[in-house]
């Protein structure tokens, strides 16, 4: 059942950001007067389509990983003498380049609108609270502590962990010194610290976690919120609603307890004292044996946490009006815009893995993911999505629109395009970094399973 719901949040996110890539062509093209026959969302056969009052097909093909607009072209066969007006190679160098900006452009606007309408609506966010900090990590040489509350990183304001988060990722690989703006006990100052050439780890990489941050949260009592059914949980006859007090006879004070000495014993018969309508039971369950992503076995019992809540202190309400917004939605457009350029940059230099990049079934968990966290976290992760999108289609790769950017640009300096037979070679070099890099992702995203 979770494929089916990963396939379809894939499916739903790539048909949203590739619609309005591609629309951004196809518009753009219509009021250059290029005649466009088909649009389609996704490759392959299509599995519907329509036509409008122009002749375009409107198609929804089988494979969702992308989609592309099919115009008339001069290179692709012959052309009516009446419609060659109309073939996007007769349109001057400048139409054609805004027609390859357009699908980009497209993606950039969407985010801006998706923050936009996030700033208006309204979020709340957990205040970025410090709960620990590791050893001899940059977090402890910058003078952060238990208990602080960070606002900005290196001035720039963090509303919520996710951006602490990116400000930090930003700093990976770097030498000099990183600052904070904090609070501690109420009063404000500023802390700051060495990076040292601080870096991500290789594999599954948690920038927060390597900078030495541990974030506030609330204790999490042992009480069971969901039982699996079939699972060895309620085979056992545990219940939602339960409490566990003791593991083998070991007081257990908190949800992590409980976990730890689940995980610690597959296959192994644990006695636990539970607490269930004012009364203590004992009970026998054997934790099934699963092996974890690490590669380790670990117990598993079918059994989920109760809903956590969050003390109202420690809650941000951040929204703004419709025009203050707009400023809100531009600066959180840029700072992604800034995060994927510095990670292309520090993946180049070696500073970044190469192993950090995705690809289509790691995009596919995190939209499963996302859409099951509800509309912030699907909006939020569609705009950064799409930002990403919009950067990579510009990179000047012949195949994708930052390639044919280039080629347009130099036909319009030079007077003439380039020869047929280079753009074939740069055609062939493209599709081979392209190819590359799709196998490339997906080899990472398969070594995370």
């Amino acid at each position: 059942m979770q494929i089916i719901e990963t396939v379809l949040a894939l499916a739903l996110t790539l048909g949203i950001l590739v619609t309005l890539h591609e629309y951004g062509h196809f518009w753009v093209a219509r009021r250059c007067g290029v005649k466009v026959l088909r649009f389609s969302v996704g490759f392959g056969k299509p599995l519907f389509s329509w036509y409008d009052k122009h002749g375009t097909e409107f198609a929804v093909a089988a494979i969702p990983l992308g989609g592309y607009v099919k115009m008339l072209d001069e290179r692709e066969g012959p052309v009516p003498e009446e419609l060659r007006d109309q073939a996007f190679t007769s349109k001057p160098p400048i139409q054609r380049i805004a027609i390859a900006s357009a699908g980009p452009v497209a993606n950039f606007i969407f985010a801006v609108f998706a923050y936009w309408l996030l700033s208006v609506v309204g979020v709340t966010h957990v205040a970025p609270i410090i709960g620990q900090i590791a050893d001899e990590s940059v977090a402890e040489r910058a003078g952060l502590h238990e208990g602080m509350e960070i606002h900005a990183v290196d001035g720039h304001q963090v509303n919520s962990w996710r951006d602490v988060n990116m400000r930090i990722l930003e700093r990976a690989g770097e030498q000099g010194s990183i600052s904070m703006e904090v609070s501690d006990g109420g009063v404000r100052g500023n802390v700051s610290g060495e990076l040292s050439g601080w870096r991500l780890s290789d594999d599954t990489p948690n920038p927060l976690a390597e900078f030495g941050i541990t974030p506030w949260r609330p204790t999490i009592p042992p009480v069971l919120g969901q039982v699996s059914e079939g699972g060895r949980a309620q085979s056992a006859g545990l219940e939602p609603g339960d409490r566990v007090l003791a593991v083998n006879g070991e007081s257990i004070s908190n949800w992590f307890e409980l976990v730890d000495a689940i995980r610690n014993a597959p296959e192994q018969t644990l006695q636990l004292t539970v607490a269930r309508n004012g009364a203590e039971r004992s009970v026998s369950v054997t934790p099934e044996a699963r092996d974890a992503e690490s590669g380790e076995t670990i117990g598993f019992v079918g059994a989920g946490v109760e809903a956590i809540t969050w003390p109202e202190d420690v809650l941000r309400d951040v929204s703004y009006g419709p025009f203050a917004a707009l400023p809100v939605a531009l600066s959180e457009t840029w700072a992604d815009t800034r995060l994927t350029l510095v990670a292309i940059k520090k993946m180049f230099t070696g500073l970044l893995s190469p192993t950090n990049l995705s690809g289509p079934i790691t995009i596919a968990r995190v939209a499963e993911a996302s859409v099951s966290s509800g509309f912030e976290d699907f909006v939020r992760f569609l705009a950064y999505l799409s930002v990403s999108l919009g950067i990579l289609n510009l990179l000047p790769v012949p195949v994708l629109d930052g390639g044919h950017i280039v080629y347009y640009t130099i036909e319009a300096i030079r007077g003439k395009p380039l020869s047929e037979q280079a753009q074939a070679f740069g055609l062939r070099i493209g599709m081979a970094m392209i190819l590359t890099l799709m196998v490339f992702a997906l080899y990472n995203d398969l070594m995370r399973l």
